[in-house]
Parts: structure tokens; C-alpha cells; sequence
């Protein structure tokens, strides 16, 4: 469902651009109202004239799908139901509503806009001859792979990819929603899986180029291919139903052997019966055959997993690993809800259902985690579900104010803060940087990048927001503790903060 967002003229439009670039990325419907004051002889001097425009919402046409500027009430209602209804057609984006402030503020004297009757849009489904093709390629193929990227948009949407996965027994490899659960034998992804593999079918995936070729960041950056050069490519998506070429969001071109243009999952159910009547009775003993070999290198990964977490159990600095798993213990009897990105080790927590996992932010605009998470938890607390998320510290730098608006309004989350002093990605990229032009000072990697001298400390401005805060927690033995404590006060309807370093 699309989130209502309300802006301030251009200047509210600007601090929003990089939520709504998220969101575009992410096909995440939302409908934006942005304020502005056309007519100038109305507006008052000074600041209403720095927020206005002739084009208010040119700054981010780009990355939504449509907009409209209405000039009477009659224009208005109109114009909202089709921002709504273009907003949750696949793919699905952001579209703008410009509310003139002229009429916002005009005395209409109980008069109230006709709003159209809606009705919700059938999503596109894919052409039957084409999927009738898509499902004789996969009954037939010998090492299947599917590679779920926004494939699932309701919980419905997650059972038709575990039926589709079990009928073929072929490996998933995840993507960027809640698309499979990650303690199923079938969620398995890997270079290997690839490159083994004679069909692909790719659902409503961001990146088929990268999921089948592999690209190096040395001193001269090298790609090759992994997949073998006579594997069947199927596509099924409805992204190209909207392009837009500024924003280069569509990835390197990946030519496929099947394109299938329609919403995957309005697909899937026709797809998944087909393979039904198509799947050779010869084959089934192998397809049982391949869910066992799978279900064996799932066991081994999980082993090796284990093996993972249990190094640098005890480290200080507290390892990712340790506090993935200290979390779950202390949040796992309750409905929870895991309402950021996943960091390390988060496979250990068993994420079956559709609110298990929001996925991730769409375009990798930092300070995206902690306003997503509010947003996340508000639409979880009438559900009584408990929110929890691993919290980045240079994304809390971004949008801090989230944190008094989840006091104020009451919003239960339990944030954990993954603070790491640094925006450590950008560190580490520095690092490859400075060793490949010899510099020999990974000092340089730093500057600007991390937070030291003084440190931050989470949980004061937690507290300065007026929300429980525990930390900066550094010894390893004291982590479950407080987090048990900060999760008894989310437990009262109240957000809490434990700042771990």
C-alpha cells in the first residue's frame, strides 16, 4: 500500500528527494503532496517565494512515474484517484499531487470535491504463449535456477514462490524483498549454482547482468562471464513497462532468450500450473533427486555458517555475528518483525513470513534505514507485531528528528545500533583504492568517512529525543542483557535504543 507523503514546496521537495529515489528504485508506490504558490500576487514576501516554482515538482520528475498540478477541487479529486491508481499499477513508484496553497487556503463553504469511484488496476500478467515456453524450458531443464529479485509483492505472492520452487526443486537466490523463506533447503544462492545451471528464469530482477556475469574491482576492473554460454535466460518483469534514462537504474543490458513483459507474480500462477501439466513423468525421480542434493549443500552452508559466527565470539569490538544472534534470542518468542537491512548473520534468524523482512532501500541512498524503520513499525503497531532493527550509525546521521517522531507518536521499535564509527563501506572501497595506487597510508581511507575524535553516542541522543537508550555497549557479555531491557519497554508500546559498538 502506498505511504501519503507531504511536502513543503521546493524546499520540502528537496530534503524528500532522496526517500522518494528509494522509492522509485524500489517499485515502492507512494503519492507525494507538495505545497506551492502559483500565483504571485497572493504570496507573501520573503520565505513563500523561495518556496515556490513555476515547475515544483521538475526537481524530481525523473524518479516518479506521473504528476499533476490541479487548479479547482473537481481537478483535485480527479487527479488524486489517478495518482493512487498509477502509483500501485506495476511497476509500481512514486507519482505527485502540487496542492496550490491559494486553494488550500480558499473558503469553499463545506463544499467537498468529487472523488471518483476507484477501482483497483488487474496487475499485467505475461503473455500465455510466451509463458507456456518459460514452463516447457524449466520441466524439461536438468539444473534450473530462480533468481527472485522484487518477485513478491503480498503474502500471496510469497506462497506462489515457494509452490514454483518446490515443483521444480530449484535453488532461489534471494533479491531485494521478503521473496522466499531463508531456512527453506531451496534458498541457496552462489556463482556455483550459476554456473551449474541450463535455465534461469529471472523474476522482476534489478540486475540480470550481474547475477550471471561476475565483475572484479581490481587496478583494471575485469568482468567475466558465469554462466555457462548455452544456458536458457527467461525474464519475467514488468519493469521495462516504465523506463525512464536519466537515473541509470535499469543495470548493464543482459540479453535473454525469453522476455516476458507483466508483474511476476500476477504470472507466476499460470506459470506454476503449466509446468504441472508439462513436467514429464520421466523426469520426476530426477527433480526428487536434485531437492536432495540440495537439501545436503543447504545443511553444509548452514554448518559452515555456524562455523563463521562462532569466530571472534567474544571480540571487542562486538562482532556482527554476536550481536545478530544475541538479538534473536532475546526478540524470538514474540511477532517480530525485522525492519532494516540485513547485516551479518541475520540468516540465523528463520524469516518465513511476508512481515519477517522489509527488504532493502531500493537505491542505496544512505538515511534511508532509520525513517524506513519508523515507517515500517507505524504500519506493524495495529498488527501488535514487534519491530526491531540493526541500526547503521552514518545513516542515523541523516534524518535523527524519526527518532522523536517515534517517541511523540508512540511508534514501538527496538533499535540496535551497528556502530561501527565509520561509514565502513566507503573505508573499506578507500582501502582497495589507496593499496592499487601504492599510496602505502591506509590513513587516507578515512578522512571524511570516519567518526572519531570525539565518538558518537547513539544512546545520549536517544535520550536527548526523549527515548529509552542503553550503551555505548562495548563488552560482549553485556549485550544481551540490555537488549532484553530495551525490548520490555518496546513490549509497554514505547521505542527504545541500545547503542552497540
Amino acid at each position: 500500500k502506498p505511504m501519503g507523503i507531504a511536502v513543503h514546496g521546493t524546499v520540502g521537495l528537496q530534503h524528500a528527494a532522496m526517500g522518494i529515489y528509494n522509492a522509485y528504485c524500489d517499485r515502492a508506490p507512494m503519492v507525494i503532496f507538495a505545497g506551492n504558490h502559483m500565483e504571485m500576487t497572493g504570496r507573501r514576501p520573503g520565505a513563500e517565494w523561495h518556496h515556490s516554482a513555476l515547475d515544483c515538482v521538475k526537481l524530481v520528475r525523473d524518479f516518479i512515474k506521473w504528476d499533476d498540478i490541479p487548479l479547482s477541487l473537481e481537478h483535485y479529486g480527479s487527479s488524486l484517484t489517478r495518482a493512487y491508481k498509477i502509483a500501485v499499477t506495476p511497476p509500481m513508484g512514486p507519482t505527485a499531487i502540487v496542492i496550490d496553497g491559494h486553494l488550500q487556503e480558499e473558503d469553499f463553504h463545506g463544499r467537498v470535491p468529487a472523488i471518483p469511484k476507484y477501482t483497483s488496476p488487474s496487475p499485467p500478467q505475461g503473455d500465455m504463449g510466451a509463458l507456456t515456453e518459460a514452463a516447457r524450458l524449466l520441466a524439461n531443464a536438468e539444473n534450473p535456477v530462480i533468481l527472485a529479485g522484487n518477485a513478491a509483492r503480498t503474502p500471496v505472492g510469497l506462497e506462489h514462490m515457494i509452490a514454483l520452487a518446490e515443483l521444480l526443486q530449484a535453488p532461489v537466490s534471494g533479491g531485494g524483498r521478503m521473496n522466499f523463506p531463508n531456512n527453506h533447503y531451496l534458498y541457496q544462492g552462489g556463482r556455483a549454482l550459476v554456473r551449474q545451471s541450463d535455465v534461469i528464469l529471472g523474476l522482476e530482477t534489478r540486475d540480470l547482468w550481474g547475477q550471471v556475469n561476475n565483475s572484479r574491482d581490481l587496478v583494471h576492473r575485469v568482468s567475466s562471464r558465469v554462466a555457462s554460454d548455452d544456458v536458457k535466460l527467461i525474464s519475467i518483469g514488468a519493469a521495462d513497462l516504465f523506463m525512464m534514462s536519466n537515473y541509470q537504474t535499469f543495470q548493464r543490458f543482459q540479453p535473454v532468450d525469453l522476455d516476458i513483459m507483466g508483474d511476476a507474480e500476477a504470472s507466476l500462477p499460470f506459470l506454476i500450473e503449466e509446468i504441472k501439466r508439462q513436467l514429464p513423468a520421466s523426469k520426476r525421480a530426477q527433480v526428487k533427486a536434485r531437492g536432495e542434493k540440495l537439501k545436503a549443500s543447504f545443511a553444509k552452508g548452514v554448518e559452515e555458517e555456524r562455523i563463521s559466527a562462532a569466530r571472534g565470539w567474544n571480540d571487542k569490538p562486538i562482532s556482527l555475528y554476536r550481536l545478530s544472534l544475541e538479538l534473536y534470542d532475546s526478540i524470538k518468542d514474540r511477532d517480530w518483525s525485522f525492519v532494516s537491512q540485513q547485516p551479518s548473520g541475520m540468516n540465523f534468524w528463520p524469516m518465513t513470513k511476508h512481515y519477517h523482512h522489509i527488504g532493502g532501500s531500493g537505491g542505496a541512498g544512505i538515511g534511508y534505514e532509520l525513517p524506513a524503520s519508523v515507517g515500517a513499525a507505524l504500519a506493524n503497531r495495529e498488527h501488535g507485531r514487534f519491530s526491531v532493527s540493526i541500526q547503521p550509525d552514518g545513516d542515523f546521521l541523516f534524518a535523527p528528528g524519526v527518532v522523536w517522531t517515534a517517541a511523540h507518536h508512540r511508534i514501538p521499535i527496538l533499535w540496535v545500533m551497528h556502530n561501527n564509527r565509520a561509514y565502513h563501506q566507503e573505508v573499506m572501497h578507500l582501502q582497495r583504492m589507496v593499496t592499487r595506487r601504492q599510496r602505502g597510508n591506509n590513513n587516507l581511507a578515512k578522512i571524511g568517512n570516519v567518526f572519531e575524535d570525539p565518538f558518537i553516542n547513539f544512546a545520549k541522543l536517544a535520550e536527548g529525543f526523549g527515548v529509552y537508550s542503553e550503551g555505548p555497549i562495548t563488552n560482549p557479555d553485556d549485550l544481551g542483557p540490555a537488549i532484553r531491557r530495551a525490548a520490555a519497554i518496546v513490549d509497554s508500546g514505547m521505542p527504545a535504543l541500545v547503542d552497540v559498538v
